[in-house]
């Protein structure tokens, strides 16, 4: 018992000196963040536990070094003068803010060796962060305003609208932001209209269409990219999505028979065993004994298979409408089977296997429309068509 309580002891040790250590590495890489970081959550833990003592220093000296180092940082942007630079300008200052929070909850903590407690200089960021937020807001917006009076790309649109978007995060409601983002994102959309081109003799249901087309049942993850099927007369679309029926070719109905003549040995009864002489066999207590008759039964089975098949098969082809030029084509196809399995037997059903008598209970049924199995071969092709959609990407 004492052996496995002084291995845990050396065990808690070992990590607690490998976590000091890492952290130590972290401080005097530069890395202050990561060594803030580690303190702080040990410290969280327990902070007047004695082997963290160590994290006290470490924090100590990792947030003295860290604040230096980032309002250095702050000021050689400031002199810098570029507007581009308020951005981090306001990150530092609200990381430094959000440090010393976290610091904050900690406190007091005590040095045992030095007999005082951690010293953290605290400074009060807040009119500095206004600031750094309102210079960013008014760069974000100037600088987004202008990509959207004078873009040539819909590129330039989409940049403006991560910048007006980013503004509505930052300072909600500023100025005409909320305006200006809606407008660059309409700017920015690839517009696709979408057509059905049948050149098959058969028909395609109008529900399978509608499905085929509702590409809110896809799940598209494109934030860029607009498919109309009912195309709208003030957009000026980007591509054009064909999808295109070749060919559907449905069998005629048929139904495939086939007959077996099962037969088995099945118990009928009992006997007595007679022995070479024809006499009964008897047991110790002198009682006949009584054996299982067989007897040899059989059956005529009769097995229906009725069968039908459509296949279609067609295309997905995507034309870039500015510039009138064939993007990309893609094959569509797709197969249905319709299969039902009846049977009928003729002599004694104890002759049957197990697996033929479930299908002694099966009646034969309507064959399908081939309406219908156009439909059920579509259930396939919504899938290949929203395979498509994901893959295709116009930038």
């Amino acid at each position: 018992m004492k052996k496995v309580v002084l291995s845990s002891i050396i065990l808690v040790l070992i990590y607690a000196c490998g976590g000091v250590k890492k952290t130590q590495e972290a401080l005097n890489t530069g890395n202050y963040y990561r060594a803030i970081n580690t303190s702080i959550r040990n410290l969280a833990d327990n902070k007047t536990k004695k082997n963290h003592q160590p994290y006290i220093f470490l924090l100590e000296e990792a947030y003295g070094k860290n604040t230096q180092r980032e309002l250095e940082k702050i000021a050689f942007l400031q002199k810098e003068g570029n507007p581009a630079n308020y951005e981090a300008i306001y990150r530092s200052y609200s990381q430094l803010k959000q440090t010393q929070e976290r610091i904050r909850p900690l406190l007091p903590l005590y040095l045992i060796e030095e007999n005082r407690e951690a010293r953290f200089a605290f400074n009060n960021y807040d009119n500095n962060i206004l600031v750094a937020k309102e210079n960013l807001s008014d760069y974000l917006y100037d600088n987004a305003s202008a990509l959207l009076q004078n873009a040539s790309f819909k590129e330039d649109y989409r940049n403006a609208y991560r910048d007006f978007a980013y503004l509505n995060e930052l300072s909600p409601g500023y100025l005409d932001a909320r305006l200006k983002m809606e407008e660059a994102y309409s700017k920015g959309q690839d517009y696709v209209k979408v057509q059905v081109v049948n050149e098959t003799e058969q028909i395609v249901p109008s529900r399978l269409e509608e499905e085929l087309l509702n590409f809110n049942t896809y799940g598209l993850d494109d934030e860029w990219t607009q498919y109309h099927t009912n195309p709208i007369a003030d957009i000026k679309y980007d591509y054009e999505m064909l999808v295109a029926f070749r060919t559907i070719n449905i069998s005629p109905e048929q139904v495939q028979e086939r007959q077996i003549v099962k037969e088995k040995q099945v118990k009928d009864g009992y006997e007595i065993l007679l022995d070479e002489n024809g006499r009964a066999v008897k047991d110790s207590l002198g009682n006949e004994i009584m054996i299982d008759r067989l007897r040899t039964v059989s059956c005529n089975y009769y097995e229906f298979t009725q069968l039908k098949t459509a296949q279609v098969t067609g295309n997905v082809s995507y034309m870039d409408l500015r510039r009138q030029q064939q993007l990309n084509t893609y094959p569509l196809s797709s197969e249905f089977i319709f299969e039902h399995v009846y049977a009928h037997y003729n002599g004694d059903k104890r002759a049957l296997d197990n697996n033929l008598l479930p299908l002694t209970n099966q009646v034969a049924v309507p064959f399908p429309s081939n309406e219908q199995m156009v439909y059920d071969a579509g259930e396939d092709l919504k899938l290949k068509l929203k395979d498509i959609v994901v893959r295709q990407r116009f930038n």
